[in-house]
């Protein structure tokens, strides 16, 4: 169960859309190892005349950018995969998008297992029911 929240600095399209969701969900479960049917995208397209790097807007550059958020449960992953995970999203974007800003973001949330959760049961007590007492 991961929520991924995308940013991207582009005009809104349907097919780069889709194309972007599908690709973030196939590397989150290859690299993350996370289920993909419970894998939640959400893209929201934020004009280049309203996206700042540094105080200047990206509008007339030649350089496109994204910010993604992703939540999952704490204690989940290793260091080695986040990283991963980190490179081949922005591999990944860049093969999409065209030319990146250095200052494209991957942030991966770790979220405590008692604070979250699907189908109105928290990862914590999934957890703790999936132990044999």
């Amino acid at each position: 169960m991961p929520y991924l929240n995308l940013k991207l600095c582009s005009t809104s399209g349907r097919e780069a859309s889709e194309k972007i969701a599908s690709t973030l969900t196939e590397l989150t479960v290859e690299i993350l190892k996370k289920k993909r049917e419970l894998t939640a995208v959400a893209v929201e397209h934020v004009p280049p005349g309203q996206w700042y790097i540094g105080g200047t807007g990206l509008e007339g550059q030649s350089l496109s950018s994204f910010y993604l958020d992703i939540k999952v449960t704490e204690g989940t992953n290793t260091k080695d995969e986040k990283a991963a995970y980190v490179s081949r999203v922005f591999a990944a974007m860049a093969s999409i998008m065209g030319a990146l800003a250095p200052a494209s973001y991957v942030v991966i949330d770790e979220v405590h297992g008692d604070a979250w959760g699907y189908q109105g049961q928290t990862q914590e007590f999934r957890y703790v029911s999936g132990k044999v007492l």
